[in-house]
């Protein structure tokens, strides 16, 4: 069922960027990419063992902004993940079909046009469409960005394995990962499904429960050496993290 939709990176929302760079680099080894400003907010990837990336945003400029808004009534955590697709308005029209609330469209710069969907029919997370033209040269992200201050990376890096969610029914997470954005299902379970994309080294796991509260739960992370990780979520990030070799050491 893959088609050309590809899943490029989770992305985190958090106060300031140059306070998770202990983690991210001191702990799970992250080599910085680029980095540079956005609408109100500015932010960087960092990519690891495998090739899946981890963005970090931070809000910018005026505090009515969407980032100051969403960290000040939610706190740090998951912000959206970013599918990569040929065509936005295509993109954005199947979306519709599927009876799925657009967010917002900006489709001015002809190097990066990108839509989202809104996390209220899109089970609880910001998907983000982008369709992006390096070849015209007027992007803004650059691998000369200004990265915080990092301590030495860790080594052997992690490999960040993708997202995990929850959903209220197998049928809703097979209708939007696989249906409306093209996943194949790598495994599927009476309570979890796993979604892959052709070329990406990413996946999202679904953890299938009706009682439960849609949207993102943990970060998943694959490291054959123990990993300092917070139980719950990361006091700076927001996001749990999960090594799934590892149990990780108690603190």
């Amino acid at each position: 069922m893959s088609g050309p939709f590809r899943l490029d990176h989770v992305a985190v929302a958090v106060a300031s960027m140059a306070d998770t760079t202990r983690f991210i680099v001191g702990e799970l080894g992250g080599e910085p990419v680029d980095g540079g400003p956005g609408f109100g907010f500015r932010g960087a990837q960092w990519r690891f063992a495998g090739g899946g990336r981890l963005e970090v945003i931070e809000p910018v400029g005026a505090r009515d902004g969407f980032l100051h808004r969403f960290v000040d009534a939610r706190g740090p955590g998951v912000h959206h993940v970013t599918f990569k697709v040929p065509d936005l308005n295509a993109a954005i029209a199947k979306a519709r079909a599927h009876g799925t609330t657009i967010a917002a469209v900006y489709d001015s710069n002809p190097s990066w046009k990108e839509g989202f969907l809104h996390p209220k029919s899109a089970m609880g997370i910001v998907v983000q469409f982008a369709e992006s033209h390096p070849e015209l040269g007027q992007g803004e992200w650059s691998a000369d960005f200004p990265f915080p201050e990092s301590p030495p990376a860790k080594s052997p890096p992690a490999t960040l394995l993708g997202l995990e969610l929850t959903a209220r029914s197998r049928a809703r997470a097979i209708a939007q990962w696989a249906e409306l954005l093209g996943g194949d299902i790598e495994e599927e379970a009476e309570e979890r499904v796993v979604f892959r994309w052709d070329e990406s080294p990413l996946r999202i796991s679904v953890l299938v429960d009706e009682r439960s509260s849609e949207g993102a739960r943990r970060i998943e992370l694959s490291c054959e050496r123990a990993l300092e990780l917070p139980h719950g979520a990361h006091p700076v990030i927001g996001a749990e993290f999960v090594n799934v070799l590892k149990p990780h050491p108690r603190h």
